[in-house]
């Protein structure tokens, strides 16, 4: 009739591999420990094969991988950029200098001084103060945010910096410029200079 049972199915299927295709997947622990020598020499074997050249590549790329992740160089700039920003809109230390300098203008002058000398001790004084501190934060911004765009240029190499490292660094040295000209300009009464007393 042209069908077969299961059995005799079964039966050809057996018949029909050979010896040769029949794998042994048991293998014993000496087997396997000669399987793992030859891959050994044949990777040695590899090894010995690479110019100096390509050994020192290869070794600049595990040294990158390892190298420096750039945390600092970000933090140096985030900071440069916070310290310009306070250099333009004022801390809370040049505020309570610039309270401190009118306080004590106002203690060392006499009610009967002129109006001159009243208006330079309690706040000429206070806005000098101001001035300087502000400078002197656009100043460590700066220097911050320069030190952040130099770092990569010394120590050993690594990878390269990462953009928005630089470009926050880039801004925290704009900042800083700008913040200690304006404080320069204030300091010198150039920029909004004390009302005269007549």
């Amino acid at each position: 009739m042209g069908t077969k049972t299961v059995d005799e199915a079964a039966n050809e299927a057996t018949e029909v591999k050979s010896d040769a295709e029949t794998v042994d997947v048991t293998k014993t622990d000496d087997e396997v420990a000669a399987q793992e020598a030859d891959h050994q020499a044949e990777s040695a074997e590899t090894e010995d094969d690479l110019t100096e050249e390509e050994y020192a590549a290869e070794l600049a790329k595990l040294h990158q991988e390892e190298g420096p992740t750039g945390v600092g160089q970000g933090a140096a700039a985030v900071v440069s950029a916070a310290l310009g920003f306070i250099s333009l809109s004022g801390g809370w230390i040049g505020s309570v200098a610039a309270a401190r300098e009118t306080l004590v203008g106002q203690l060392h002058t006499a009610s009967t001084a002129s109006v001159g000398t009243q208006i330079k001790e309690v706040y000429g004084d206070a806005w000098h103060t101001t001035a300087l501190w502000a400078g002197i934060f656009a100043l460590v911004a700066a220097l911050v945010g320069v030190g952040a765009l130099i770092r990569p240029a010394f120590g050993t190499p690594g990878k390269p910096q990462a953009t928005w490292i630089k470009s926050v660094a880039w801004a925290g040295v704009a900042l800083g410029v700008v913040g200690l000209l304006l404080a320069v300009l204030k300091y010198t009464d150039v920029l909004l200079s004390l009302p005269s007393a007549s």
